[in-house]
């Protein structure tokens, strides 16, 4: 029985990233993936960080998402969350 594949937080960052940014401009896994040239159970097993991504492929998904490479591999910017101010 082999090892259960190791998810790396790279990996997890960048699927979290890709996962945003395809929802935000209404794209389905299979948009990207035909985008891409990849396989669409490719895209969903990289949306779910089971994938070691070669650079060729993360360069084809930034492609087909309409974004730089850096934008998949960085921690998305905070909203400062309101608090309520007491008077």
């Amino acid at each position: 029985m082999g090892k259960p594949t190791q998810k790396f937080a790279a990996q997890l960052l960048f699927a979290s990233n890709m996962k945003r940014i395809r929802l935000e401009k209404k794209l389905t896994q299979e948009n990207v993936a035909e985008g891409a040239g990849l396989h669409p159970n490719y895209i969903s097993s990289v949306e779910r960080g089971e994938r070691n991504l070669s650079i060729a492929n993360i360069e084809r998904i930034a492609c087909a998402l309409g974004v730089g490479m850096p934008e998949l591999l960085t921690e998305p910017e905070r909203t400062p969350r309101k608090t309520a101010s007491k008077s």
